[in-house]
């Protein structure tokens, strides 16, 4: 007999053999270690960077300025010094990038598909400026997951360069059908949010037919 729901957080009682199977199934097409869900994907792009925050709290973040609501959110709520550059403008993330020191915290957080103009982002070109300026990336996938790439992982493993992005964002509630969000990294990176994030300990957890449901579509 299902249970509907799941009585707790995470820490409490809200963790069962399905949601850590999905976790798991949401690192593996995105070739992450270690994947983190969320009551929604909202809730998984403002907490994320409220923790990130915490742990760099000298960070200067460069985010892109058409990204989604929850990505400015969660930038406003982290306090953290930003930049905002011209939507995939290169030339100009370049400039904001080379203002500051190579050991200076850098974060550039995008997204991989804007819904509202249906452009996408040089993603490889945008990681090539994150090495170079030795920046994490942080991609929010929310309108690519399900429906591009070989593993349905998104617009960055279509172009090839998952690997190059330190923290993929994305959604259960799209193409995927279900509800939820989810963060793929590597283990260290998630066992921090997992840790510190107000966002994931302070809320019920997705039941267990929720959690089934979605890796069954995955």
């Amino acid at each position: 007999m299902w249970c509907w729901g799941t009585g707790g957080t995470r820490n409490i009682s809200g963790t069962s053999s399905y949601i850590v199977e999905l976790e798991a199934e949401l690192a593996n097409p995105h070739d992450k270690e270690a994947g983190l869900v969320f009551t929604s994907s909202y809730v998984a792009n403002q907490a994320t960077l409220i923790t990130l925050a915490k742990i760099m709290p000298d960070c200067v973040i460069f985010s892109d300025e058409l990204n989604h609501a929850s990505i400015i959110q969660g930038i406003r709520d982290s306090r953290l010094e930003k930049q905002i550059f011209l939507h995939n403008d290169l030339n100009h993330l370049e400039s904001l990038l080379s203002q500051y020191p190579l050991e200076k915290p850098k974060l550039i957080v995008f997204e991989s598909a804007y819904s509202m103009l249906g452009d996408v982002t040089p993603i490889g070109a945008v990681c090539d400026l994150a090495k170079k300026y030795q920046a994490l990336t942080y991609i929010d996938e929310v309108h690519s997951v399900g429906l591009y790439g070989k593993g349905g992982a998104g617009m960055a493993e279509k172009l090839g360069v998952m690997d190059k992005i330190d923290i993929i964002q994305g959604i259960l509630a799209k193409a995927y059908g279900v509800i939820g969000g989810y963060i793929t990294a590597k283990s260290v990176i998630v066992d921090a949010i997992r840790s510190l994030a107000s966002g994931f300990i302070f809320t019920t957890a997705l039941p267990p037919s929720i959690a089934t449901a979605a890796t069954a579509s995955i």
